[in-house]
């Protein structure tokens, strides 16, 4: 949410307002479902190994996302020539909300259930649905104020970013990370790994100096 809420800072007027009104309908449309649910039945989920592991692989797509934005916007803030592509990239990874963003929300929505008995559901889901509207678009505000660098902001959402992939892939596995020690070495496990970083590092080498070398053609 606050990645989220950051992102929102390098829209204007009218993308924080339709996006937050995305966030208000998603609440708002789902206040059945929510209601209907239950912490014993939360819990369960919580405690099934596939269904975290499956939400690992969103949380890594999400992440994925997240920081192809950084990459590009900051490309875009230093005023490096951008394609079309990578135009077209940075325009869709700035209105992807994120994968995991309505999740979060749901599971805001049915903790304000739990936590107000006797209520109607449907209005404690509009009434959230108002709230975080409302909420998400003051805090942009108050974000862009406190933090005026977008350099700043986006280092900031990209710190976040890292810290989500290294922490939710631990806590989405629940406790399947634990291994039984072991002095013998999978060489050729490590091998593989090795050969991955050379073919990365190689293929990084090769585009940044076709890159470059583009450049200073166009630049002549």
């Amino acid at each position: 949410m606050l990645g989220f809420i950051l992102k929102l800072t390098w829209h204007g007027l009218i993308g924080r307002s339709v996006l937050a009104l995305v966030c208000a309908l998603f609440i708002g449309l789902v206040w059945e479902y929510a209601a209907g649910q239950s912490k014993t039945q939360i819990a369960a989920w919580l405690q099934e190994p596939e269904l975290m592991l499956d939400t690992s692989v969103l949380l890594t797509v999400d992440v994925f996302f997240q920081v192809t934005f950084c990459i590009l916007m900051a490309r875009f803030i230093s005023g490096e020539p951008m394609g079309r592509t990578a135009r077209i990239l940075l325009a869709v990874t700035t209105w992807v909300p994120g994968l995991l963003l309505f999740p979060v929300l749901f599971s805001m929505l049915v903790e304000v259930v739990f936590a107000l008995p006797g209520i109607d559901f449907e209005l404690i889901a509009w009434g959230t649905a108002a709230a975080v509207m409302i909420g998400l678009f003051l805090l942009a505000w108050v974000f862009k104020e406190l933090l005026p660098e977008e350099d700043m902001r986006l280092e900031l959402l990209a710190l976040i970013n890292m810290l989500i992939a290294i922490l939710g892939v631990i806590a989405t596995v629940n406790g399947r990370t634990a291994a039984v020690g072991t002095n013998s070495v999978e060489w050729a496990a490590l091998a593989a790994v090795f050969g991955l970083l050379a073919i990365g590092a190689a293929a990084g080498l090769i585009i940044y100096r076709y890159s470059t070398n583009k450049l200073i053609s166009k630049l002549k």
